[in-house]
């Protein structure tokens, strides 16, 4: 766990744009063996969704929430070399964001878990056009595929690739998740017999295992 205190501080950091002390207080983390499951869910899971809540209230810029965002995903990329630890398993994911997306660090944080424990995982990145997704799960022919969505009014792209994804590939398992969720599943999703909703890193982590 981490300590609280130590939680503020990098908040406060990220907040201010101070990259290098977020990637010091990472590194820091890294170098005392932290889980990286507890990495993502304490530090980058959750400041991010304090700070999609300040930008929501109008508390923060656009400017800033990029701003926020594009650190993060340099820490992201600090982490990544201490992610593959365990055996493959020979099972592939295929994890994209939602079409008109442009939020992909929870998309990416899921890709990283599957790789994690033991997974080929692709994650395809923000905005991936439904047509181009689908042609790759073609290509790629994997066991699960996951779909990303950070912002609520961007629902009926999800609902769209979920669509696309259901009719040519109608055995494929589909898993979503994200910030768009925070409330819970939308009862709208729940039509789907091949769609499970994630509602966090713990939930998927703990399907994965079982």
């Amino acid at each position: 766990m981490i300590d609280p205190k130590f939680y503020n501080d990098y908040f406060d950091a990220l907040l201010s744009g101070d990259r290098q002390a977020c990637t010091q207080m990472v590194k820091t983390l890294l170098d005392q063996r932290i889980h990286i499951k507890t990495l993502y869910r304490e530090l980058f899971e959750k400041s991010l969704y304090q700070i999609g809540d300040l930008w929501e209230r109008n508390k923060i810029s656009v400017a800033k929430e990029h701003l926020v965002t594009a650190i993060t995903e340099s820490l992201l990329n600090q982490v990544y070399p201490h992610l593959f630890q365990k055996k493959p398993t020979g099972r592939k994911v295929v994890i994209s964001c939602a079409a008109n997306e442009h939020h992909q660090i929870g998309g990416k944080m899921v890709a990283d878990i599957f790789g994690m424990n033991g997974w080929d995982s692709y994650f395809l990145g923000a905005n991936t056009p439904i047509d181009q997704m689908t042609q790759f799960i073609h290509e790629t022919k994997p066991d699960l595929v996951g779909l990303s969505l950070s912002i609520y009014f961007n629902m009926p792209s999800l609902k769209k690739g979920i669509d696309a994804i259901s009719s040519q590939f109608p055995n494929l398992e589909i898993v979503i998740g994200g910030q768009a969720f925070r409330w819970g599943e939308l009862p709208s999703l729940k039509e789907y017999k091949n769609v499970t909703y994630l509602s966090s890193l713990d939930e998927l982590e703990g399907q994965l295992k079982d």
